[in-house]
Protein backbone atom coordinates (compact mmCIF):
# COMPACT_ATOMS: atom_id res chain seq x y z
CA UNK A 1 0.00 0.00 0.00
CA UNK A 2 1.09 3.41 -0.66
CA UNK A 3 1.45 5.94 2.38
CA UNK A 4 -1.08 8.90 1.21
CA UNK A 5 0.85 12.06 0.95
CA UNK A 6 -1.76 13.56 3.99
CA UNK A 7 -3.99 11.63 5.77
CA UNK A 8 -6.45 14.46 7.00
CA UNK A 9 -8.02 17.53 6.17
CA UNK A 10 -4.67 20.22 6.16
CA UNK A 11 -5.92 23.94 6.27
CA UNK A 12 -5.33 25.53 2.47
CA UNK A 13 -2.42 26.43 1.27
CA UNK A 14 -1.49 29.71 -1.03
CA UNK A 15 -0.20 27.63 -3.70
CA UNK A 16 -2.23 26.46 -6.51
CA UNK A 17 -2.01 23.37 -7.90
CA UNK A 18 -1.64 22.88 -11.60
CA UNK A 19 -3.44 20.47 -13.62
CA UNK A 20 -2.49 19.98 -17.02
CA UNK A 21 -5.59 18.61 -18.90
CA UNK A 22 -5.54 16.42 -21.97
CA UNK A 23 -9.01 15.59 -24.15
CA UNK A 24 -8.22 12.79 -26.30
CA UNK A 25 -11.80 12.18 -26.98
CA UNK A 26 -13.57 14.00 -29.52
CA UNK A 27 -17.38 12.51 -29.22
CA UNK A 28 -18.46 15.04 -26.35
CA UNK A 29 -17.86 18.39 -25.67
CA UNK A 30 -16.55 18.66 -22.05
CA UNK A 31 -15.94 21.49 -19.30
CA UNK A 32 -12.42 21.17 -18.77
CA UNK A 33 -12.77 24.21 -16.81
CA UNK A 34 -15.06 22.76 -14.19
CA UNK A 35 -12.96 19.48 -13.74
CA UNK A 36 -10.20 21.48 -12.70
CA UNK A 37 -11.46 23.18 -10.34
CA UNK A 38 -12.60 20.08 -8.53
CA UNK A 39 -8.89 19.07 -8.34
CA UNK A 40 -7.84 22.01 -7.64
CA UNK A 41 -10.19 22.71 -5.01
CA UNK A 42 -9.49 19.35 -3.46
CA UNK A 43 -5.70 20.48 -3.78
CA UNK A 44 -6.87 23.57 -1.50
CA UNK A 45 -8.47 21.38 1.16
CA UNK A 46 -5.80 19.05 1.40
CA UNK A 47 -2.85 21.87 1.05
CA UNK A 48 -1.31 19.75 -2.01
CA UNK A 49 0.64 21.49 -4.45
CA UNK A 50 2.46 20.50 -7.41
CA UNK A 51 1.30 19.35 -10.79
CA UNK A 52 -1.05 16.89 -11.82
CA UNK A 53 -2.22 15.45 -15.31
CA UNK A 54 -5.89 14.74 -16.27
CA UNK A 55 -6.59 12.90 -19.18
CA UNK A 56 -10.15 12.21 -20.28
CA UNK A 57 -10.14 9.30 -23.26
CA UNK A 58 -12.42 6.41 -24.09
CA UNK A 59 -12.66 2.79 -23.47
CA UNK A 60 -10.05 1.46 -25.54
CA UNK A 61 -7.18 3.60 -24.03
CA UNK A 62 -8.85 2.30 -20.67
CA UNK A 63 -9.03 -1.33 -21.26
CA UNK A 64 -5.63 -1.61 -22.86
CA UNK A 65 -4.00 0.50 -19.78
CA UNK A 66 -6.40 -1.52 -17.07
CA UNK A 67 -5.28 -4.93 -19.12
CA UNK A 68 -1.70 -3.44 -18.68
CA UNK A 69 -1.17 -2.34 -15.33
CA UNK A 70 -3.93 -4.11 -13.29
CA UNK A 71 -4.08 -7.56 -15.73
CA UNK A 72 -8.55 -6.69 -16.05
CA UNK A 73 -9.11 -7.21 -19.97
CA UNK A 74 -11.83 -4.77 -19.77
CA UNK A 75 -12.75 -0.51 -19.71
CA UNK A 76 -13.21 0.85 -16.34
CA UNK A 77 -13.64 4.29 -15.52
CA UNK A 78 -10.93 6.15 -14.47
CA UNK A 79 -7.08 4.81 -13.58
CA UNK A 80 -4.84 7.02 -11.63
CA UNK A 81 -0.74 6.79 -11.75
CA UNK A 82 0.96 8.23 -8.34
CA UNK A 83 4.40 9.81 -9.56
CA UNK A 84 6.94 10.93 -6.99
CA UNK A 85 5.90 14.60 -6.46
CA UNK A 86 8.52 17.67 -6.88
CA UNK A 87 9.51 18.59 -10.50
CA UNK A 88 8.01 15.09 -12.02
CA UNK A 89 4.39 15.62 -10.58
CA UNK A 90 2.08 14.24 -8.46
CA UNK A 91 1.10 11.65 -11.14
CA UNK A 92 -1.58 10.90 -14.02
CA UNK A 93 -5.51 10.54 -13.55
CA UNK A 94 -7.18 8.83 -16.97
CA UNK A 95 -11.08 9.28 -17.16
CA UNK A 96 -13.33 7.37 -19.75
CA UNK A 97 -15.86 9.23 -20.58
CA UNK A 98 -17.51 6.11 -22.26
CA UNK A 99 -17.76 4.51 -19.20
CA UNK A 100 -18.65 7.78 -17.34
CA UNK A 101 -21.19 8.42 -19.87
CA UNK A 102 -22.76 4.77 -18.75
CA UNK A 103 -22.46 5.15 -15.34
CA UNK A 104 -24.03 8.42 -15.32
CA UNK A 105 -26.85 7.25 -17.11
CA UNK A 106 -27.09 4.30 -14.54
CA UNK A 107 -26.60 6.44 -11.40
CA UNK A 108 -28.92 9.39 -12.28
CA UNK A 109 -26.01 12.01 -12.54
CA UNK A 110 -25.49 13.78 -15.16
CA UNK A 111 -21.84 13.26 -17.58
CA UNK A 112 -20.73 16.51 -16.01
CA UNK A 113 -21.73 15.39 -11.98
CA UNK A 114 -19.90 12.02 -12.89
CA UNK A 115 -16.51 13.25 -14.39
CA UNK A 116 -16.90 15.46 -11.25
CA UNK A 117 -16.82 12.29 -9.47
CA UNK A 118 -14.18 10.55 -10.83
CA UNK A 119 -11.62 13.03 -10.97
CA UNK A 120 -12.03 13.75 -7.47
CA UNK A 121 -11.45 9.75 -6.61
CA UNK A 122 -8.79 9.51 -8.97
CA UNK A 123 -7.14 12.53 -7.44
CA UNK A 124 -7.30 11.23 -4.07
CA UNK A 125 -5.50 7.81 -5.31
CA UNK A 126 -2.78 9.81 -7.04
CA UNK A 127 -2.46 10.91 -3.51
CA UNK A 128 -1.55 7.49 -2.45
CA UNK A 129 -5.26 6.75 -1.00
CA UNK A 130 -6.47 3.69 -1.11
CA UNK A 131 -10.38 2.34 -0.72
CA UNK A 132 -9.41 -1.14 -1.13
CA UNK A 133 -6.99 -1.06 1.74
CA UNK A 134 -7.46 1.78 4.09
CA UNK A 135 -10.61 0.59 6.11
CA UNK A 136 -12.78 3.20 4.73
CA UNK A 137 -10.29 6.51 5.08
CA UNK A 138 -10.40 7.17 1.83
CA UNK A 139 -13.66 6.50 1.39
CA UNK A 140 -14.95 9.07 4.71
CA UNK A 141 -12.30 11.52 3.09
CA UNK A 142 -13.87 11.79 -0.47
CA UNK A 143 -17.78 11.65 0.92
CA UNK A 144 -16.25 14.75 2.86
CA UNK A 145 -14.81 16.27 -0.05
CA UNK A 146 -18.00 15.58 -2.32
CA UNK A 147 -19.99 17.15 0.17
CA UNK A 148 -17.99 20.78 0.21
CA UNK A 149 -16.94 20.56 -3.53
CA UNK A 150 -19.76 19.15 -5.76
CA UNK A 151 -22.90 20.34 -4.40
Amino acid sequence: MVTPRLATLAPPSRSELKVVLLDRQRRRKLDRARLSRVIKGAARVLGVTGEVSLVLTGDRALRALNSRYRGKDTPTDVLSFPGEGGETGLGDIVISVDTAARNARGLGRTLPQELDVLALHGFLHVLGYDHETDDGTMDRLEARLRRRLLR
